[in-house]
């Protein structure tokens, strides 16, 4: 993979990330069960670290940091069934997420580049996994509470 090339993905990869973020950040304000809110609080931590990430290896390879990103639409409705809508979307965006760039990822012929796209994909499996879990009803998805 080419230099030129490397960044056309890292540019594109980029957009993809700040829009996943932007739209958790926004789900957050809308998902007020306290452990759920928490979950999306440690998410979006994650993926604060992930844009810098790719924010430094797209400038490391000659490309310029995104300033236009497409929003990613949140779903509407009222209290607890917006909620809902919310996290079963946030199920199917970070899935897509994943199906689009894991095969993507194997292209990139950077080792370094290579393992840190590796881990942005396997933290995205765990947040599908934390999502997963909020769907179940399951208060306990960062870990359980001390009695007491």
């Amino acid at each position: 993979m080419t230099s030129p090339d490397l960044a056309a993905l890292l540019e594109e990869l980029y957009r993809d990330k700040q829009a996943l973020y932007d739209r958790h950040v926004e789900g957050a304000r809308h998902v007020s069960a306290y452990e759920f809110n928490n979950t999306y609080q440690y998410i979006v931590n994650r993926e604060t670290a992930h844009l810098t990430w790719i924010r430094t290896a797209l400038e490391g390879a000659g490309g310029q940091v995104p300033q236009q990103v497409t929003p990613l639409a949140l779903p509407g409705g009222k209290g607890r069934d917006r909620e809902r809508a919310i996290i079963d979307d946030d199920g199917r965006q970070l899935e897509a997420f994943h199906q689009k760039w894991a095969p993507r990822v194997a292209d990139v012929s950077h080792a370094r580049h290579q393992i840190m796209l590796r881990v942005i994909l396997g933290e995205t499996l765990e947040y599908k996994r934390f999502v997963d879990q909020m769907k179940e009803g399951r208060e306990d998805v960062l870990g359980r509470r001390m009695a007491g």
